[in-house]
């Protein structure tokens, strides 16, 4: 595969989970009667602008644009990011088939490491944003993301996901 086309993969790989955690957590915060930039204010506020203490988050915040645009530019790029190392690890294991079993690893120990990186953070404010919905929101995106891929190379998942090696 070449090399620009990996890394016009990765790039939507990478638009697809950000959009997806992205409508995750706006549909989690309207079924939470919250409004649909609940969640992304408080991350924003929080990674932008400091906010530390839980005990805020028992009261009404408003929304803080500022807060919110730059940790939705700072969720893409790193979403971007991701989506081109993926789309890179699954290409070299497509190539070589000896590395399958490294990627295969490396693919889902990076899932892990995400959620465990986002649980981390996200410590302080855990009562509204429980470590289930980290998961599953990550796991979303990682699926809707996966099968963009299946979707342009059908034999995908039978050479790398399969296969041995």
């Amino acid at each position: 595969m070449p090399k620009r086309r990996v890394t016009q993969d990765g790039l939507v790989v990478g638009l697809i989970g950000y959009a997806a955690v992205a409508f995750f957590y706006s549909a989690f915060d309207l079924l939470a009667s919250r409004g649909t930039f609940y969640t992304v204010n408080l991350l924003g506020k929080a990674l932008f602008r400091g906010l530390r203490d839980p005990g805020v988050l028992f009261f009404p915040m408003a929304n803080d644009i500022t807060a919110i645009f730059w940790y939705n530019a700072f969720h893409l790029a790193v979403a971007l990011l991701i989506g081109i190392i993926v789309t890179r690890l699954v290409a070299s294991a497509d190539q070589h088939p000896s590395r399958r079993g490294f990627v295969r690893l490396v693919i889902v120990l990076g899932f892990v490491a995400t959620v465990m990186v986002v649980a981390t953070l996200t410590t302080p404010i855990r009562p509204l944003l429980p470590l289930w919905s980290i998961v599953v929101a990550n796991a979303v995106a990682a699926v809707l993301a996966g099968a963009y891929l299946l979707r342009r190379d059908p034999g995908l998942w039978s050479r790398l996901a399969l296969a041995t090696g």
